[in-house]
């Protein structure tokens, strides 16, 4: 177990790579972990992800009033909180707005389908639930259920949601996210991206089960 110092360096950290990345502009995406099984650390509002210190952080519970603090608890509070309560074995969430994911859902174009190999290996499919009005309980609601299946996901139009047993392993599902969104954008442009044969797909699901053991791996009907 990380000391509550720690993981204040690991959140802004992580903030900071998302706004290099560009997967979140201005104050957007927010970032939390569990410290107990009834209290968040998690990102405040109005804040940019890029330019935090450890000390901007609140705390909260899982009724989202802060406990600690100078800032606002993030407005998509309830939607990481659902996925903590879906997922006891999941101890961070972040959330950001990739431009190629959200641009993929407003495409239409699935990342879910088995199309890259290295994908299937990681975090398997990555589904997209439907637009839930940001900073309500609607994003809550909308990806409980599905965040049992995946590690990642897309919320249309809207952004993406990715967990983990830590937060850089949360954050790097949502690189891998990203990077399949902008092969799948290029490959359409070209023409419908093929998927993989089936037995390569169980091969490769066999595969995960050796090198990422854990992972929640999302497959569609």
């Amino acid at each position: 177990m990380h000391s509550e110092e720690a993981l204040r360096e690991a959140i802004c950290e992580t903030g900071r790579r998302l706004w290099q990345k560009g997967f979140v502009a201005a104050s957007d995406g927010n970032i939390s972990v569990r410290l107990s099984a009834d209290t968040f650390l998690c990102t405040p509002s109005q804040v940019s992800k890029g330019f935090m210190s450890p000390a901007d952080l609140v705390t909260a519970d899982a009724s989202g009033r802060r406990l600690s603090g100078n800032g606002a608890v993030t407005s998509e509070f309830f939607t990481h909180l659902a996925a903590y309560e879906e997922r006891p074995d999941v101890h961070a969430v972040v959330h950001a707005h990739p431009p190629k994911a959200v641009a993929a859902s407003l495409a239409g174009l699935s990342l879910a389908e088995p199309v890259l190999p290295e994908l299937l290996l990681t975090i398997g499919g990555i589904p997209t639930v439907p637009y839930a009005t940001p900073a309500t309980g609607a994003g809550g609601e909308a990806i409980r259920g599905i965040i049992r299946s995946c590690d990642a996901l897309i919320i249309a139009r809207h952004g993406t949601l990715t967990v983990g047993r830590d937060v850089f392993e949360a954050y790097h599902k949502l690189e891998k996210l990203e990077h399949a969104a902008e092969i799948i954008l290029w490959a359409s442009l070209l023409g419908p991206p093929a998927a993989l044969p089936e037995a390569e797909v169980e091969r490769l699901y066999r595969l995960q089960e050796t090198y990422n053991p854990g992972t929640r791996l999302f497959r569609p009907d």
